[in-house]
């Protein structure tokens, strides 16, 4: 299999000295764009192309979550924190408007009609969730639930595309790296009240909790110490740390389904970044063979 190299290629797209100094850019979507080019990397038909395909939906992917860190609140704010989310909003449409450009110079024409439409339903899907979330109507799994759906929706197109003996797998795949991504996210969540409020902890102290949490809850309360105790009374960490092996059995089960030992060891690999918060883990994933 050849080298992994997206994060480097796009590098060139996304590591400009005004952004670095003035804002800060999400997480490269790493995992899931290593799984695609593994799988396109070990096709036949698709091997020439399987960088083009994974740089283009990783800068996809960066566009959309950098717009997500855009600060919504339309109060007065400081020259500093206005050119931060500025330069977001100007860099989330950069990094998708590359991949227009990428894809459109090797007429991958059919290619971006789906991408595009796959990002029509990505933002459909973030604003319901969000119009939810803002009227305190969903509950703990489905923000789970969606919150995967979010971050399958682009690579699904993926899905027709693929040799048969591994299309099977993909969606199972997809899925099952998708949920551990979400899952991992969560658990680092919970370690502050600001970035618990509207995580999946929120969402579930609201439906398990008291009178009194709840509306502590609902009135926007930003103690450290009343997250810290919502936390341990309510088991959060455990129940997402359960969750997180859920969807490493799921991975493991797809993945012996598949006839590459090379694409089975690419899939160990990237496993392994989710487990390290959960080292008992690790010795499954060692069982993918």
């Amino acid at each position: 299999m050849e080298t992994y190299r997206i994060p480097e290629m796009a590098n060139k797209y996304i590591n400009y000295d005004m952004i670095q100094n003035y804002t800060e850019l999400p997480d490269f979507p790493d995992s899931r764009v290593r799984l695609l080019y593994a799988f396109l990397a070990n096709e036949c038909k698709n091997k020439k192309h399987s960088e083009l395909y994974a740089l283009a939906v990783a800068l996809i992917q960066m566009g959309l979550d950098t717009h997500d860190l855009i600060d919504t609140d339309t109060g007065q704010k400081q020259e500093k924190a206005m050119r931060s989310r500025q330069l977001k909003v100007l860099a989330g449409d950069y990094f998708s408007s590359r991949f227009y450009h990428l894809l459109s110079q090797e007429s991958q024409i059919d290619l971006i009609k789906k991408l595009s439409g796959a990002i029509c339903e990505v933002n459909r899907l973030k604003m319901n969730l969000y119009m939810k979330m803002k009227l305190l109507r969903v509950t703990a799994e489905e923000y789970i639930q969606t919150c995967v759906k979010l971050k399958t929706e682009l690579f699904d197109v993926f899905s027709g595309m693929l040799e048969e003996k591994n299309g099977l797998q993909w969606p199972a795949l997809m899925q099952g790296f998708s949920q551990c991504e979400v899952v991992a996210g969560e658990l680092k969540r919970i370690e502050t009240a600001e970035q618990f409020k509207g995580s999946w902890g929120y969402w579930h102290v609201l439906q398990e909790g008291t009178e009194e949490e709840k509306r502590m809850l609902k009135e926007d309360a930003h103690e450290d110490s009343l997250t810290h105790d919502l936390v341990a009374k309510y088991d959060i960490r455990n129940h997402l740390a359960a969750q997180l092996r859920q969807a490493v059995d799921h991975v493991q089960s797809a993945a012996r389904k598949l006839e590459s030992d090379k694409l089975v060891q690419e899939l160990c690999q990237i496993g392994e970044s989710f487990l390290r918060t959960l080292p008992s883990i690790a010795p499954a994933y060692n069982e993918m063979r």
